[in-house]
């Protein structure tokens, strides 16, 4: 049995974790820490887990928490993740990070965008944590920088066409939707009820954080650099990313063609359904999953293609890519706890 810890529990990723693991036949959660309400049981924080976790949440203290587990998720903010996660690598805890700290190889990127990286060479160990992309690295990893929720959405929808090709790559407009729960828990003014409630906004324009993860990842699989116009947006809901991805079509297979293509690429793998002729992805239809669905189609109109992926954005866009990375990383079944169908209605 894996005994796990869950860093930074008291949020939306944290009992997200803890849903998931909760089902996971070969984990224990041995420790979770919280430092806004440490002292408090976890069912205090989360009802919906009573009876199911008694532990309580305790200060983030990393020996400590080493020493009751072989496995950390650091579900941390930025900047607070990459004060512990060397600690726990030093004393030969495997780590995957659900925040941006680990994602990036540059660390001069993850500057321009965040603030100066505190230990660079601990950043030269991680591997970006998008199984469907970087599987054997993963495998073999002590270190994993979950992917960002927006660019999961964007990158599994662009891979078989940047792989193969397809794509004029300066040409990608990625427009993407999320759910109010991608901003955290903290309370903040953009996120309350009367903000968001039948209200539809544009955020982050022409300078979101997870822009530049985006291109890294779209730039490797092109084998050149990658620059796109991405625009996020909030919806009022609850999770959910639904991402409408825009470039000029360079191929002359037809769309049944193509997503026959898209479906071998993605062949096997258990948590990408790419959709028949005709069929568009809705975040309803994910809800709850480690899904990504996909859909496509050209518009012979305009020269584009036109790629539509959902995706829950706590589970396949947090924290069940974590559990999927954390399977890897030791071993299991990848589908191991990750079983449960979309919540649907």
């Amino acid at each position: 049995m894996l005994k796990v810890a869950v860093v930074g529990a008291s949020g939306y990723t944290g009992i997200e974790l803890l849903r998931i693991l909760h089902c996971h036949p070969e984990v224990a959660v041995a420790c979770v820490t919280s430092e806004r309400s440490a002292g408090k049981t976890v069912a205090e924080i989360f009802p919906s887990v009573r009876d199911c976790y008694t532990q309580v949440l305790e200060h983030l203290e990393p020996v400590r928490v080493a020493d009751k587990a072989d496995f950390i998720f650091t579900a941390l903010p930025h900047q607070a993740a990459m004060e512990v996660v060397p600690t726990f690598m030093k004393l030969g805890k495997k780590v995957v990070d659900l925040s941006a700290d680990y994602r990036f190889r540059d660390p001069a990127v993850y500057e321009k965008w965040y603030e100066p990286h505190m230990n660079p060479e601990v950043l030269a160990q991680a591997v970006y944590g998008l199984p469907e992309i970087r599987r054997a690295a993963i495998a073999e990893a002590g270190l994993v920088g979950n992917p960002g929720c927006y660019p999961t959405s964007v990158i599994l929808g662009l891979a078989p066409l940047l792989h193969n090709g397809l794509i004029d790559s300066s040409s990608i407009i990625a427009d993407s939707k999320s759910a109010a729960s991608g901003a955290g828990r903290g309370a903040k003014v953009d996120t309350l009820f009367c903000e968001v409630n039948e209200g539809f906004k544009a955020y982050g324009v022409a300078s979101h954080r997870h822009t530049p993860e985006i291109e890294q990842e779209l730039s490797l699989l092109a084998g050149k650099e990658v620059t796109i116009s991405f625009t996020p947006h909030l919806v009022p809901m609850d999770r959910g990313i639904l991402s409408t991805i825009y470039a000029a079509y360079t191929g002359d297979l037809p769309v049944e063609q193509l997503l026959e293509l898209y479906n071998d690429f993605y062949s096997n793998e258990g948590f990408v359904r790419v959709l028949p002729p005709g069929a568009f992805p809705s975040t309803m239809h994910v809800r709850g999953s480690n899904f990504c669905d996909i859909g496509l189609t050209i518009d012979r109109r305009t020269g584009r293609v036109i790629v539509v992926s959902a995706i829950d954005n706590l589970v396949k866009g947090a924290s069940g890519q974590a559990v999927q990375n954390m399977n890897i990383m030791n071993g299991f079944p990848e589908n191991l706890g990750l079983d449960a169908l979309p919540l649907f209605p």
